[in-house]
């Protein structure tokens, strides 16, 4: 078998600094259960090595086989605290990973931190991020403070996204303030289910409320191979339907210019990350593209090997293992292809 480049997009990193920066910063009161979870694994030092120590995530790449990382400030980044803090938080992470990206070009590529809670100042640290520093786009960790990007305060920050092509990984978290209640019970809240549950819900309401009419042009990275949506594309396009013969007005619906599946298959592209499951792959494969699919690990949290073993040993034709394991990457990222 050919041995492809491999890119894996979903790579979590934190500097020791960042991490003592944010340790005593207090929280949204919508985030304190998140926050508590978060902090507590910064407790073992087992954790904080693996985000911070870059020497370490090389020697995990070598064994696994893994070529370049994207990497992305831990989540859920600074969208817990308030915003005179957010702000400079994200600067100086944007700054550190620039610098990790000059630093090893070759290994390394990063997805800028932003603050929603200032979508002004969101929308500039955008232009910096693709500009002066470098990255390849930005990870926002789904909600801000119980809001989301499509209301319209976040317009700022989607035109900016459009503006200077930079795609945006929608990261999961807890469920928001308003959806978090059942959630709580049986460990439901984080990855076991919240997650994707959370990060489902954002893509849709990007979807439904029509911001990607108004945004035709934003691309949106959903990892978990789609947090669930490529199962239900059909039944979104018929209940849509139904639901905006039926009552439109009476549930606060608008006209779309499109299919909700058509915009999965337009806005969005889907990441491996956490899912090695064949028969998950060949539906989303077929569902949206193998243009529409890339390579993650979501590390440190996922084991790199078993990843990449997955990626090797997957039931692919040579162009979908080839768009898969790194050329999908290399064109929404923008990052250079290994012959150039």
């Amino acid at each position: 078998m050919a041995r492809y480049r491999v890119i894996a997009v979903e790579e979590h990193w934190a500097s020791r600094r960042h991490i003592e920066a944010a340790a005593g910063l207090p929280v949204w009161p919508g985030d304190a259960l998140e926050m508590e979870l978060m902090r507590g694994a910064f407790g073992s030092s087992w954790m904080v090595d693996r985000l911070s120590d870059l020497d370490a995530h090389l020697a995990d790449m070598d064994g696994s086989g893994t070529d370049l990382s994207v990497l992305s400030l831990n989540p859920p980044g600074v969208q817990p605290y308030d915003s005179a803090e957010a702000g400079p938080l994200a600067e100086r992470a944007n700054d550190e990973m620039a610098e990790i990206v000059r630093r090893w070009p070759t290994r390394f590529a990063g997805l800028g931190a932003v603050d929603p809670q200032n979508p002004k100042h969101a929308a500039a640290e955008t232009e910096r991020v693709m500009g002066e520093l470098g990255l390849s786009g930005l990870m926002i960790c789904s909600h801000t403070q119980g809001r989301y990007l499509d209301e319209p305060a976040f317009e700022p920050l989607l035109a900016a996204a459009e503006a200077h092509n930079a795609p945006i990984y929608l990261h999961p978290r807890m469920p928001s303030e308003q959806m978090i209640g059942p959630f709580k019970a049986y460990g439901m809240v984080a990855a076991v289910w919240g997650y994707q549950a959370d990060a489902g819900t954002h893509a849709v309401r990007l979807i439904l409320s029509g911001t990607l009419d108004r945004h035709p042009k934003l691309t949106f990275v959903l990892g978990h191979l789609g947090e669930g949506l490529p199962f239900w594309m059909q039944r979104l396009d018929n209940r849509y339907a139904f639901a905006y013969r039926a009552g439109a007005e009476t549930l606060g619906m608008g006209k779309l210019e499109l299919t909700p599946s058509e915009y999965l298959r337009r806005n969005f592209t889907v990441t491996t990350s956490g899912m090695d499951d064949q028969r998950a792959l060949a539906f989303c494969l077929e569902r949206l593209g193998e243009d529409n699919v890339m390579f993650a690990i979501d590390y440190p949290y996922e084991d790199s090997s078993a990843a990449t073993e997955f990626l090797r040993t997957a039931d692919l034709t040579d162009s979908q293992r080839a768009k898969i394991s790194h050329a999908n990457a290399e064109r929404v990222f923008g990052i250079a292809s290994s012959d150039a």
